[in-house]
């Protein structure tokens, strides 16, 4: 993980830095973290050594990002 403190929590938001994605905490599955879209969808695993935790700003620049893409595909 880019910073230290352990596994993130469950239902904590997170950018998978691999791939600059954000995603919820939705479970630890061996040596992986699951990780969903903020919009919903499928899971996916990744290292925990490339997620990065959010500062609350973050998070909150995330949703609203979220909710503009969501807003402009008419969903």
């Amino acid at each position: 993980m880019t910073d230290c403190g352990g596994l993130p929590a469950l239902g904590e938001t997170v950018r998978y830095t691999t791939r600059d994605r954000v995603g919820r905490v939705m479970g630890h599955l061996g040596p992986y973290i699951q990780l969903r879209p903020l919009s919903g969808g499928r899971e996916w695993d990744v290292d925990p050594r490339q997620v990065q935790r959010l500062s609350p700003p973050e998070v909150l620049s995330a949703l609203v990002a979220e909710a503009n893409a969501r807003s402009r595909r008419g969903s």
